[in-house]
């Protein structure tokens, strides 16, 4: 079932332009065929090559390449991990048989069946080796892309490192690390566009609606594979938190539907948690990457710290929601009480929703009108990444 996926719809493919991707495409094979056989191997060079235009091209590639970015060897397998005494198990069962959509259309009932099989087994035995890490629903929509890409036994290895790294606060008991990854969001959208922010705040919309893209690496809510592994070459080659600044390029990126929409926090959740199919993803990996560089997690690491407390009382009304028939009324209501405390200091927060400063609307020109082509962005967003990951020992 292993076929050749070329890159997402981004990519040119007629004309003269066609003829050009594809010069380009073939001496990036060129390059990171050197790369890989380069001793040692140039980990560095092959980062650059996942993050540019077109990522890794084909699931070939990947395959050599997804493990020499996390520095994983494939291990022999564990025996089957024992199921029915698994306190993950039947989660995990009901999760994977409604994963029905992540397979190829047109795979034999009996081809995805056994897939599924290996897919629960690779989840179960990585949380077997790791008694710490705790299931979540949406952790299968990433086992299944490694699945598919990989095979069972690579696939392991590797969703085994991810997990103990980039996933690792998605695997906490509580979510209280997860929600403070996506309190990183609005700080970001603030800095480059503080009217869609400022919209955003007035609404009390929150940053539920980028839970299950941040939770699953976008693999849940994109329906063409080779934009998910587009990205997953993207993440596997940079820091950690890379997947919340493209989930804050994508809310940017759709900043008139936003400003164009009631500010209700319910119809504006609901805009949100609608991701458009065809997004320019290469246009929007670019910024993600510049995004980075221009405001590292440093930087923003006090502002995301100070949103908790306004991230927990989302997280709850949320929670009230689920629990009844009708979610857009509680929601409505629970933001009218709100707006019921807030009536007697109106007029301060009418100052508050003033004009960004002449600054700031340079920030956002200078950030969003950067070329597609990543240049120093990528090497910087390269370099980020080798720094950080040495302290988890993904290189040698």
């Amino acid at each position: 079932m292993k076929k050749s996926r070329s890159v997402g719809a981004s990519s040119p493919v007629n004309g003269k332009q066609g003829t050009d991707w594809d010069t380009r495409r073939k001496r990036k094979t060129a390059d990171i065929t050197q790369a890989l056989s380069a001793n040692p191997v140039d980990v560095a060079a092959l980062r650059r090559m996942a993050i540019s235009e077109g990522g890794l091209l084909t699931d070939e590639i990947r395959c050599q390449v997804w493990p020499r970015l996390l520095n994983v060897a494939p291990h022999v397998l564990d025996q089957e991990p024992e199921r029915e005494n698994n306190k993950d198990y039947n989660q995990v069962l009901l999760d994977v048989q409604r994963s029905l959509r992540r397979f190829p259309p047109g795979m034999p009932d009996e081809q995805r069946e056994g897939l599924q099989e290996e897919l629960i087994d690779i989840i179960l035995r990585v949380l077997k080796r790791n008694p710490q890490l705790h299931y979540y629903q949406g952790y299968h929509d990433i086992v299944v892309t490694f699945l598919l890409v990989l095979g069972e036994r690579l696939a392991s290895a590797l969703v085994e490192k991810l997990s103990t790294h980039h996933l690792r606060d998605f695997m906490d008991p509580t979510m209280d690390n997860t929600k403070h990854i996506l309190n990183y969001l609005m700080p970001i959208i603030e800095r480059v566009n503080p009217d869609v922010h400022d919209f955003m705040q007035q609404a009390e919309v929150g940053t539920v609606f980028a839970l299950s893209w941040l939770i699953t690496w976008f693999g849940h809510v994109l329906s063409d594979f080779r934009h998910v592994v587009r990205l997953y070459d993207f993440f596997l080659a940079c820091h950690p938190l890379m997947p919340i600044y493209f989930a804050a390029v994508i809310v940017l990126y759709r900043e008139e539907e936003v400003m164009e929409c009631e500010c209700d926090m319910a119809m504006v959740h609901h805009l949100l948690s609608q991701i458009p199919q065809d997004l320019p993803y290469e246009t929007l990996i670019s910024q993600a990457g510049d995004l980075f560089v221009q405001f590292p997690p440093s930087e923003l690491a006090r502002e995301a710290a100070s949103h908790d407390s306004m991230a927990s009382s989302t997280f709850k009304d949320f929670d009230l929601a689920s629990t009844q028939q009708r979610p857009d009324s509680v929601l409505r209501r629970r933001r009218r009480q709100k707006q019921a405390a807030l009536e007697s200091s109106a007029a301060g927060s009418v100052v508050a929703v003033a004009q960004p400063s002449a600054a700031r609307r340079f920030v956002r020109l200078a950030v969003m009108g950067l070329t597609v082509a990543l240049g120093a962005a990528a090497l910087a967003v390269v370099n980020t990444a080798l720094e950080w990951a040495p302290k988890l020992d993904l290189f040698p």
